[in-house]
């Protein structure tokens, strides 16, 4: 605890009294464009954990083994973005475009990965791969809308 000039006392990890406040404040809202993304963030984490273990949950591990590491893989990168947008926004937030393309790849990837797929697997790859895509397309703009507002200060 730090003593102030008042006779009161404030935390040390307390940066209202920091000299910088107004500009990181600003800057913080550049960086997050205005809107609250981390809403993003968790749904596309779960949708590379699912993606990562939909082999074992629709049970065709052991016969579509390529497929199998193909989507651990993948889940694995997806959920490893997520977490990378959370952690560092303004740096991750360029990396939407790629999380469209996984998005589209895990769309086709029953066809060209698979072995004559079953309707399951190509329901969830599909649904998962659409559902990237769209979250991937809201990452995308939400980035822009923030360069752009960034540009215009």
């Amino acid at each position: 605890m730090a003593r102030v000039s008042s006779g009161t006392t404030r935390s040390r990890n307390d940066i209202a009294g920091h000299p910088d406040i107004s500009e990181m404040r600003q800057r913080y809202d550049r960086v997050m464009g205005g809107r609250d993304v981390a809403l993003v963030d968790a749904p596309v984490f779960l949708l590379g954990l699912y993606f990562a273990v939909s082999p074992w949950i629709l049970h065709f591990a052991s016969y579509q083994t390529s497929l199998t590491a193909h989507n651990l893989i993948l889940g694995i990168a997806i959920a490893v973005l997520a977490i990378g947008f959370t952690r560092a926004p303004d740096r991750m937030y360029g990396l939407s475009g790629a999380m469209c393309a996984l998005g589209i790849w895990m769309i086709v990837s029953p066809w060209v990965v698979g072995t004559n797929p079953d309707a399951g697997i190509i329901a969830s790859n599909v649904v998962t791969g659409a559902l990237t895509l769209a979250m991937g397309t809201v990452c995308a703009a939400t980035a822009r809308g923030a360069r752009n507002s960034a540009r215009q200060m």
